[in-house]
C-alpha cells in the first residue's frame, strides 16, 4: 500500500494501529467459531449454544457505553492496553471454569474488551486520515480484523486436531492478548500527538455519554443507524449460524474450523477493492452488494442439508461480506465530527452493535420457536430490507467524496 500524501501514509499507521489489531483479530478469529462447537460439547443444545454464541456481541453492545469516554480520557493506546487484560481475565475465566455458565461470563467480558479496543483504533483513524483516503484507511483497519478472522481458525483446527481438545483456542487468545501489550508498550504511537493538540487551549472537549450522543445525534442514527445495525445483525449471524449449520449437518470440530477458516480469508482478500470501490464510486456501491449477496445467501443455507453445498455458501457470504469490509466504520467516520470523533463513534457502534448482538438472540429464539432453517431465512429477508434502507437513506446523509488522485 503505497498510497499516501503529504500529511499521510498508511505507513505511518502500519505498526502502531494494524499490527496490534491484526494480532488481537487472530486470538478472536480462534475462538470465536468455536463457541457454539464447545457450548455444544459442554451439553447445550442448538439454541442455548446459539445464546451463548451471541453473548460475545452483546459483551460489545454493553462495552460501547463506556467505551468512548474511556477512549477520550485515557487515549488510545492506554484503552487498547486496558482492554487486552480485561480479555485475559475473561479467556481465564473459560480455562479455569469449563461449564456453561464460565463460558458464558468469559465471553461477556471478552466481547466487552473488543469493543474498546476495537473504538481506540476507529477513533484514532478517523481523525488522523485524510477524507479522501478514510474508506481505503478503514478498510484497512478492517481488512486486518479479516486476516486475523482468517488465520485463527486454522490455528484453531490444528491445535484441535493435534490435541483433541477444543478448548484449547482460548490459548490462543491468551498468547494474543499478551502480544499486543507488548506491542503497544514498545511501539511508538503516533496518537500523541493528537493527544498534545487535544490538550491544548481550545482542545478541551464536552463532556457526555454515549446515550446523550445518540440523543442529539438521534435523526441520523434512526435512518442511517437502523440500516448499519441490520448489515450488523445479518454479517455477525455468520459467526453463529455457520457453526451451528455445521453441528446439524454432522461436521467435524477441527474441519468446521478449516471451512470456517478458508471463508475468512476469502473474506481477508477483498478488502482493499472495497476501499477502492467506496473511495472512487461511493459508499453505496458497497453496501448494497454486501447486503444483498448477505440476505440472499442466508435465504439459500436455510435449504442446504450437503457439506459441499454448506461449503460453497460459507464462501458466497464471504465473499459477500468482503466486498462490504469497512463500510459501516466508514460510514461512521463520514457522519463523525473531526475533532472530537470518540463518542459519535461510540454511540454509531452502539447502534450497530444492537443489531448485531440481536442476531444470535433471535437465531436462538426463532430456532426454539421453529427451526434453525427458519432463523436463517429470517435473517435473510431482513439483511435484503437493509440494501433497501441503505439505498434510500445513505446517499442523503453520506456525499459523495471527491475522487482522489492516486499515484
Amino acid at each position: 500500500m503505497s498510497v499516501s500524501s503529504p500529511s499521510f501514509s498508511f505507513r505511518s499507521v502500519a505498526l502502531s494501529a494494524l499490527l496490534p489489531t491484526f494480532v488481537f483479530s487472530i486470538g478472536q478469529g480462534a475462538i470465536i467459531p468455536m463457541i457454539p462447537v464447545i457450548a455444544s460439547s459442554l451439553g447445550a443444545n442448538l439454541a442455548f449454544a446459539g445464546f451463548l454464541g451471541g453473548l460475545f456481541m452483546m459483551g460489545e453492545l454493553l462495552g460501547d457505553v463506556p467505551a468512548g469516554s474511556l477512549v477520550a480520557r485515557f487515549g488510545e493506546r492506554s484503552a487498547m492496553i486496558g482492554a487486552a487484560i480485561v480479555c485475559l481475565v475473561g479467556l481465564g475465566v473459560c480455562l479455569l471454569f469449563p461449564t456453561t455458565v464460565g463460558l458464558a461470563v468469559g465471553i461477556l467480558l471478552s466481547g466487552l474488551s473488543t469493543s474498546v479496543f476495537a473504538l481506540a483504533r476507529h477513533a484514532f483513524m478517523t481523525t488522523y486520515v485524510p477524507v479522501q483516503f478514510r474508506a481505503r484507511a478503514l478498510s484497512t483497519l478492517g481488512g486486518t480484523f479479516r486476516g486475523g478472522w482468517a488465520i485463527g481458525p486454522f490455528v484453531a483446527a490444528g491445535l484441535i486436531h493435534a490435541t483433541g481438545w477444543t478448548s484449547i483456542v482460548f490459548w490462543v487468545h491468551v498468547v494474543a492478548c499478551v502480544l499486543v501489550i507488548l506491542i503497544l508498550l514498545v511501539v511508538p504511537d503516533p496518537t500523541a500527538s493528537l493527544a498534545r493538540s487535544r490538550s491544548e487551549p481550545g482542545g478541551e472537549r464536552r463532556r457526555v455519554n454515549v446515550f446523550t450522543t445518540i440523543r442529539d445525534n438521534r435523526a441520523v442514527l434512526a435512518r442511517m443507524g437502523l440500516a448499519a445495525a441490520i448489515m450488523s445483525a445479518v454479517r455477525s449471524s455468520r459467526t453463529v449460524i455457520l457453526p451451528l449449520w455445521a453441528v446439524a449437518i454432522g461436521m467435524a470440530d477441527a474441519q468446521t474450523a478449516i471451512v470456517i477458516g478458508i471463508a475468512g480469508a476469502v473474506d481477508f482478500a477483498l478488502f482493499y477493492t472495497s476501499g477502492q470501490i467506496m473511495d472512487r464510486f461511493g459508499r453505496l456501491w458497497s453496501a448494497i452488494p454486501a447486503l444483498t449477496g448477505l440476505g440472499l445467501s442466508h435465504i439459500l443455507l436455510a435449504f442446504t442439508s450437503t457439506e459441499g453445498l454448506f461449503i460453497a455458501i460459507a464462501i458466497t457470504m464471504a465473499l459477500a461480506n468482503g466486498i462490504g469490509s469497512g463500510i459501516l466504520m466508514t460510514v461512521g467516520a463520514d457522519l463523525a465530527p473531526r475533532d472530537d470523533p470518540a463518542r459519535f463513534l461510540a454511540a454509531w457502534r452502539f447502534t450497530t452493535h444492537a443489531g448485531e448482538a440481536s442476531a444470535p438472540l433471535a437465531i436462538s429464539g426463532i430456532t426454539v420457536i421453529a427451526s434453525l432453517a427458519t432463523a436463517s431465512l429470517t435473517l435473510g429477508v431482513v439483511g435484503l430490507i437493509g440494501a433497501l434502507l441503505f439505498l434510500r437513506h445513505l446517499p442523503r446523509h453520506v456525499p459523495r467524496v471527491a475522487r482522489p488522485d492516486v499515484g
